[in-house]
């Protein structure tokens, strides 16, 4: 198994302390933990985006760049690029070029996105999301593969013979589609023999094994090889101690403080406690040998090879946000990637 931190880059009073960070150290503490992330061993970072308030992830691009710049063999992930949002040729051409940037180390990850706030400041509606993200990911797609496109859609204006540039370093990129809760997403996947990742972050694990189901149906029907299925999943919140009760105690207050946000939204919680949510949710909250067998069961229902936890410390201090990491590198990541195996990431190419 396959490990990546994500960050949605949520600009929020702490947790705990109710203080919040000012925007510019919230933005360089996400390029420290990706540092850290890579120093620590993790084989990924991911950066969401997001345009919409708490969230400062308006411009992934930009920050994978500087985290490009302050790494060297991590893979740089979209968390997810909302290409429902975007101008393809645009998205192509700073995706291209963060290509290059990184190294070869970009793996995108796209998605329509979620938030009515977003769509709204982008002119989407309900009625057309779904369309635009598909439509914006074929000319994508083909924008990456192709010197000359000559195209014509609904959403953008045409193109004729349109050359791009710069041409990327990786050819093709590997291109992995978000699902939360719907099957467009997944059909698109397979449509086109992509990796699925899926967030199973808000609800228990059915709906998200149900839609893991539908894209290996759908998979098979688009006549693609079932050996072939790559597949990702996501946790709700990570952190461990040695002793299990420590990490309960610890992380009792920060979930909490989360269902009062919640509330104050006027979203109910799914979850009404630690202890619910350690048992139904995909929170990996414990010990390690704990949170090893969590895993393991997701992994019976998913067959997942790629899994994210949370970049980061949502509440916890610097100090245990670096030894709950820590811990995870040292006792659970090297038994899950043993006992889990995981086709290896695309090699970063040679420069051109």
């Amino acid at each position: 198994m396959k490990f990546l931190a994500i960050t949605l880059i949520a600009h929020t009073p702490d947790l705990v302390t109710g203080v919040r960070k000012p925007t510019t150290e919230r933005l360089r503490e996400v390029v420290d933990n990706a540092v850290l992330a890579e120093e620590l061993g993790f084989d990924g970072f991911g950066v969401g985006e997001r345009h919409e308030r708490p969230f400062i992830s308006s411009s992934p691009p930009v920050v994978l760049s500087h985290i490009a710049a302050r790494t060297s063999t991590i893979r740089l992930f979209t968390a997810v690029t909302t290409l429902s949002l975007l101008d393809p040729v645009r998205a192509y051409e700073d995706y291209a070029t963060l290509d290059h940037l990184s190294g070869g180390r970009l793996e995108l990850m796209i998605g329509k996105g979620n938030g009515a706030a977003q769509a709204k400041l982008f002119h989407v509606t309900a009625e057309d999301q779904w369309d635009r993200n598909r439509e914006a990911y074929e000319l994508f797609r083909r924008l990456w593969r192709e010197d000359r496109v000559t195209w014509s859609g609904r959403f953008r204006p045409s193109l004729t013979d349109a050359e791009t540039w710069p041409r990327p370093l990786q050819q093709p990129i590997r291109i992995w589609h978000g699902s939360a809760t719907s099957k467009e997403s997944v059909d698109l996947a397979a449509r086109w023999g992509d990796p699925l990742f899926s967030a199973n972050v808000t609800n228990p694990i059915e709906p998200y094994a149900e839609l893991a189901d539908h894209y290996r149906e759908r998979w098979a029907h688009y006549g693609h090889d079932p050996k072939d299925v790559l597949i990702g999943a996501g946790s709700a919140g990570y952190y461990a101690t040695k002793r299990s009760q420590d990490a309960v105690d610890t992380y009792r207050p920060i979930f909490e403080a989360r269902l009062a946000t919640f509330r104050r939204y006027g979203v109910e919680p799914v979850f009404h406690s630690i202890e619910d949510a350690i048992e139904r949710s995909s929170i990996l909250v414990g010990s390690p040998e704990q949170i090893i067998d969590k895993v393991h069961r997701y992994h019976e229902r998913f067959g997942h090879e790629v899994m994210h936890i949370q970049a980061d410390g949502d509440g916890l201090t610097t100090r245990q946000h670096r030894a709950s990491l820590e811990l995870f590198q040292s006792d659970i990541a090297p038994v899950l990637r043993r006992e889990i195996p995981s086709r290896p990431f695309p090699a970063a190419p040679a420069g051109r």
